[in-house]
């Protein structure tokens, strides 16, 4: 009981500086470690060669799509949960987070079965070469089915965080990283395993974060109580959590869409151009996962102070969340630039054209990466607030709205160029319609605030 009501105190009324630090720092530590696995991953299975990079770079969108429905509930449960909690309904978060768990693992397990049954077509759509085909498939027999360990995980992520258990997150996200990291030599190299090893590597470390995840579930650490009995998927609750849960699925899917693109887009250019892609990708996605895991940090805060009518408590955790995150993606975009050809060298025994390609690239993710804080507050601003609609739009924009039209007809007028700089241009654009959406959304809250005022004054 005492570890819950300090978990609400932290929600509730610490200064915002240490409730982000309490709650971002540990999620942000978990999922930088796990981005470096990611780099760790690509690095290794990079040195096999060109097609074993690019068959890696195929499946990974695959993997998102299949995580993306436990971001689906888990998400759209937390944005659910700690406005809940902020209103003190225990017994109603109670259901909202049982029926979340258990409706992510069933409809990830009919999703994955589907997936493996149609695997060498959905390969083909995703961009793979005749090269690339027979590593993507050894790779992604393996690592599809062990991603019902990530569905899993990334649901009890999102559930945990909302109750503001952040260092549990963070053991899982540690724990399941290094090991992965430990693993993918061994089994790629000293087994002789190749691609295979990889996948395993990542099956094993993602059943040991799932254990976890269960350690503090049985223990009965949580706020919540995760029982079977409490699974009880009303309509009015499922409306509740896919409002928010359904927007978090489309950015998944978005994403894994964009990397298809981009896979495709670069089909013709050769296995080296797909590998680099990926590598910037892979690069990528190390700064967004930092700025993803400091905002889960964010959200609790922003859902609970807005269910509690916290009105400047929510503007000074925006605004602080705005600081923080823009000056750690200026410092990494500004790295990411200049050291653009050694970072990319790491994930070839040599290609030129590897090189090359994901040099140029990396330079123009670099600088554009500089607006990701500011997008991304807002975006996740949106979902926690419960409001799904300008959410949605908002989330869709980086890799859907604007980036769809962007990689459709770019490389048709400017080449391999139009491929390398889709990204950064679509990014600048997301980043303008962030600021008439945040416009707007402070003066929704300032009339909010204003007739909270004259109710507690009535």
């Amino acid at each position: 009981m005492k570890e819950s009501n300090n978990k609400m105190e932290l929600l509730g009324n610490a200064p915002i500086p240490k409730a982000l630090m309490a709650l971002g720092i540990p999620i942000m530590i978990g999922m930088l470690i796990n981005a470096l696995y990611n780099l760790v991953d690509a690095y290794f299975v990079g040195g096999l060669g060109e097609s074993q990079m690019g068959a890696i770079s195929i499946v990974f969108p695959l993997g998102q799509v299949v995580v993306g429905l436990g971001l689906m509930f888990g998400n759209g449960a937390a944005s659910y949960l700690s406005r809940l909690l902020g209103r003190g309904d225990k017994d109603t978060a109670n259901k909202v987070a049982s029926t979340a768990l258990y409706s992510s693992v069933l409809v990830g397990a009919i999703i994955i079965i589907l997936a493996t049954i149609f695997l060498k077509p959905i390969l083909t759509l995703l961009g793979a070469t005749d090269t690339i085909m027979p590593y993507a498939l050894t790779y992604a027999r393996i690592y599809v089915v062990s991603c019902i360990f990530n569905v899993f995980n990334v649901t009890m992520n999102n559930i945990v965080t909302s109750e503001g258990a952040a260092k549990t997150t963070m053991c899982a996200l540690l724990l399941g990283a290094i090991l992965n990291i430990a693993l993918d030599p061994i089994f790629i190299y000293v087994f002789e395993m190749g691609v295979a090893g990889a996948a395993i590597a990542t099956a094993i470390s993602q059943f040991v974060s799932t254990l976890v995840y269960l350690t503090y579930a049985l223990r009965k650490k949580s706020v919540f109580t995760f029982s079977v009995r409490e699974f009880v998927p009303t309509k009015q609750m499922m409306a509740e959590i896919l409002k928010i849960g359904v927007p978090t699925l489309t950015f998944q899917l978005l994403t894994s869409l964009s990397i298809a693109l981009i896979n495709r887009a670069a089909n013709g250019y050769g296995d080296a151009v797909i590998a680099g892609m990926g590598a910037v990708t892979r690069v990528a996605s190390m700064g967004t996962l930092v700025v993803f895991g400091f905002l889960k940090g964010f959200q609790p805060i922003a859902g609970f102070s807005y269910g509690a009518k916290k009105f400047d408590r929510l503007q000074e955790a925006i605004k602080t969340s705005i600081l923080w995150s823009t000056i750690f993606c200026v410092i990494v975009g500004l790295l990411m630039a200049v050291f653009s050809t050694q970072i990319i060298s790491q994930f070839t025994d040599g290609n030129a054209e590897m090189i090359s390609v994901g040099q140029k690239s990396l330079i123009a993710n670099g600088f554009s990466f500089m607006l990701f804080g500011f997008y991304t507050v807002y975006s996740s601003l949106f979902l926690a607030l419960g409001k799904g609609t300008a959410g949605f739009i908002l989330g869709a924009c980086r890799q859907g709205i604007c980036f769809v039209p962007v990689i459709l007809i770019l490389p048709v007028l400017w080449g391999l160029n139009g491929i390398l700089y889709a990204q950064p241009i679509a990014d600048v654009i997301s980043a303008v319609i962030t600021i008439f959406m945040a416009l707007h959304l402070h003066k929704e809250l300032s009339a909010e605030k204003i007739i909270s005022v004259e109710q507690k004054n009535f």
